[in-house]
Formats: C-alpha cells, sequence, structure tokens
C-alpha cells in the first residue's frame, strides 16, 4: 500500500491516507487519484514510507522489534508522515512537529528536533525539559546529572 500526505498552505501535513499499489502506480498516479477522488484539485499530496523513520529505513517484520533494514537506500523522505509534521522541500522530507521551546535543533538527517543537551540515562528519569536552565530536570525540577 501506498501512503500520502496532504499538505495546507504552510506545508503541515493535515491528513494521511492509503491508496492501493494498484491506483498508484507512482506518485504522480496516486496524486492524481487523491485529486480526483477527493475533488480538490489544488490540494498539495506527497508520498510517505511508512518505513522511514529518524532518516532511515525499517524492517517491520516482527513488529515489537523493528531493526534497521539492509537496504537504506529504501529510506524515504525522512520520517512517515504524520498530522501536525511539515514537509521541508529543502530536505525532501518530512519532519517533526517544531518544539515549543525555541533552543532545540533541527537534525536535518533525521528530521527530529534536538535538545541542546542530551538527556543522561540514569535510574532516576530526567525526562522534563527546562528551557530556562536549559537541561533536563526530574519531576521535582532537579537538573539531572552531567555525563
Amino acid at each position: 500500500m501506498a501512503h500520502f500526505a496532504k499538505l495546507d498552505e504552510n506545508n503541515i501535513v493535515t491528513d494521511v491516507v492509503v491508496v492501493n499499489n494498484n491506483t498508484a502506480t507512482d506518485e504522480a498516479a496516486g496524486i492524481a487519484f487523491l485529486k480526483d477522488l477527493y475533488k480538490e484539485p489544488n490540494a498539495v499530496w506527497k508520498q510517505t514510507s511508512y518505513n522511514t523513520k529518524h532518516g532511515k529505513y525499517w524492517d517491520y517484520s516482527d513488529p515489537n522489534q523493528p531493526v534497521e533494514h539492509a537496504d537504506q537506500t529504501r529510506a524515504y523522505r525522512l520520517n512517515f508522515a504524520g498530522i501536525g509534521y511539515e514537509w521541508r522541500e529543502d530536505l525532501q522530507g518530512f519532519i517533526y512537529p517544531t518544539p515549543e521551546y525555541s533552543s532545540w535543533i533541527l537534525d536535518t538527517s533525521t528530521g527530529v528536533w534536538d535538545a541542546p543537551v542530551p538527556m543522561v540515562d540514569t535510574e532516576i528519569p530526567y525526562t522534563i525539559w527546562n528551557e530556562e536552565l536549559q537541561n533536563w530536570v526530574d519531576s521535582e525540577g532537579n537538573t539531572q546529572p552531567e555525563e
């Protein structure tokens, strides 16, 4: 099955639909089908890959334990599009929604926003980003230790 993301005027994904491969023999055929189906000749659609995430193509033979596929040339458009994702023409890919934190940095190879300080793996979960402190904190506001 082929997947397509509908974009609004700001290149934000508003819908993701599935089209049979017999209909969507390529991206252009799938887009033409969707424009006709929805009677929206000016709608903007982009094909997206269900198996692509963080710039890598994944094998979901075991859905509980996906593994990186041996053929990474199959990675397509950075991420499988979701509602709220943004299409970036310059990257030819879908990026995660922009975080509320201005300090976070877009990794253009994965389409994922990263905190400027990595989260340290500790017994105590420091999982809340504190923009003012520019660091991760726990549920009580304690800053994570340095690595």
